[in-house]
Order: C-alpha cells, then structure tokens, then sequence
C-alpha cells in the first residue's frame, strides 16, 4: 500500500486525539471547580483531584522566566498558564552541565 504525507499526516495527529480529549476536559473541568465557588472566593489557580495543577491567571514575565528559567528548580513544574505540567529549561540545562563536568 503507498501512503502520502497526507495519510501519514493524518494517522500521525489521530494518535494525539485522545490527549487532546484528555486536555479539554481538565481544562473545562478546572474552570467549573472555580465557577462553583463565590466569586470573592475563586483564586483561578489551585489543583484537580489535589494532583493537576492549573492556574488562569495573567502570567507576568518574572513567573515566565521564574518557570522556563530556574536552574535551582525542578525539571517538571506546574504551567504558567493553563492546566498540567512544563519543562523548566534552566534546570535541564543545569543538569547537562552538571552530567557533562
């Protein structure tokens, strides 16, 4: 069977499909806990389950940099905006350098 980059394209994004799903739903699921709060009360930010950080609050550029670039920080942080997890560069870097010599 010949396949196109149109077909190879295609079956390649079907895979993302389901974590797409996944994502919406933490995503929706994130601003009902904060809409069934009153709304002195609601933060924007907190956890799902206590586990999948989320935070919908305006990013300023000192968390930017704080989150992509800390090299004293964990690989894995909560993201700047949105729901789930990042990767801290400066602390990738950080360990390559400290691996490397």
């Amino acid at each position: 069977m010949r396949t196109t980059a149109r077909t190879d394209k295609k079956s390649r994004s079907g895979n993302w499909k389901p974590l797409k799903i996944l994502a919406l739903g933490l995503v929706i699921a994130a601003v009902i806990k904060e809409l069934r709060l009153p709304q002195e009360e609601r933060t924007w930010h907190g956890a799902l389950g206590g586990f999948v950080p989320y935070d919908f609050r305006m990013p300023t550029m000192d968390k930017v940099k704080h989150t992509f670039w800390d090299p004293e920080g964990s690989i894995i942080v909560d993201r700047v905006f949105g729901v789930g997890w990042t990767i801290n560069i400066g602390a990738v870097v950080a360990k390559v350098r400290s691996l490397a010599g």
